[in-house]
């Protein structure tokens, strides 16, 4: 697989997002889909209700219809283990967060589905993508990264994927909170593991899923940067975190997941600590969790915020490679 596949791989991504966007939007805004603000959220976002959510369904379009295109290229069976695998997270968790959503700006619920209920649907779709593994004995081991040391799990990887899954879809959850930034921070670590898994394992369905991922959200971003006129909403952000998460386990990557995707690793540890003292001492770390909240309420504008938050996702993502390449 040349480099030029690659680059095709995201443009025809990028195109579908970009072509069908001026079509989506609208009828997203006569459906009368709009985001609602919290309250307690910084004011100078109130001006944003009522901006057209659910985009994360273009995305998941770009990336379907643009990995199946690519492989069936050079495969005439495109639905490999991997692929289905791929896919069955990618459109589960964006099915998850599509009724999240829905519930949301449809019904009028402001909380949408109960964190329960959205507990047992991750939980759900983790069973299915490990026993499917299981079926294609995939092994059951994790790696240090940049060492050969392994560990055998057996049983217990069921409960590392159903960790891994969950936890990375609320974790990119959790940063989709200002224009752009989990477009862009999204885009940078699919991106990291699209060069990895080509360049180190020349595993050619993730390569394609991972760069038909990175070229959909910059299409996204088109639309998506501040300001915004439309939002991924929970089914473009559940759908990511799982979809990453399961291409960190594909190529055995489980551990290097907190590295490369250290932009929602320190926005979820700054709801739990944000969290933890609040329960314990009444006082609050940080002005306001997720972290990128408490940076605009120090002052920071929403740009400076962003573009920020892109370039330590950029060093995050360096230095996963690094440790990664290195190791060979």
């Amino acid at each position: 697989m040349n480099e030029y596949v690659l680059l095709m791989t995201m443009a025809i991504s990028f195109l579908i997002t970009v072509l069908i966007s001026p079509v989506f939007i609208p009828f997203l805004r006569r459906l009368k889909f709009g985001q609602s603000i919290r309250e307690e959220g910084p004011k100078s976002h109130m001006k944003k209700t009522g901006t057209p959510t659910m985009g994360g369904v273009m995305i998941l379009i770009s990336v379907a219809v643009t990995t199946l295109i690519m492989i069936g290229k050079f495969n005439p069976n495109p639905f490999s283990f991997q692929i289905l695998l791929l896919l069955t997270v990618l459109l589960g968790f964006g099915l998850l967060g599509f009724l999240d959503d829905f519930i949301k700006v449809a019904l009028k619920r402001n909380l949408g589905l109960t964190s329960k209920q959205k507990m047992a649907g991750q939980i759900l779709i983790s069973l299915v993508f490990y026993f499917i593994l299981r079926a294609n004995d995939f092994p059951t081991y994790i790696q240090i990264p940049g060492t050969n040391v392994q560990w055998e799990l057996g049983w217990g990887y069921a409960l590392l994927i159903i960790f891994m899954l969950v936890g990375s879809s609320n974790a990119v959850n959790l940063t989709d909170g200002l224009d752009g930034l989990l477009a862009g921070t999204a885009a940078i670590a699919f991106g990291a593991f699209g060069i990895l898994a080509w360049y180190g394992f020349t595993q050619f369905e993730v390569t394609i899923f991972s760069l038909a991922v990175v070229g959909a959200l910059l299409g996204f971003l088109v639309f998506n940067a501040h300001p915004a006129k439309v939002f991924m909403g929970d089914t473009g952000s559940l759908a990511l975190g799982g979809a990453i998460g399961a291409i960190a386990i594909l190529t055995k990557m489980e551990i290097l997941l907190i590295i490369i995707g250290g932009v929602f690793v320190l926005e979820t540890l700054s709801v739990i600590i944000q969290v933890i003292s609040f329960k314990t001492t009444g006082k609050r770390v940080f002005k306001m969790s997720p972290l990128h909240h408490h940076y605009e309420l120090i002052g920071w504008s929403e740009w400076r915020v962003v573009t920020t938050f892109w370039l330590v996702g950029l060093v995050f993502a360096a230095l996963g490679i690094y440790i990664e390449v290195w190791s060979y």
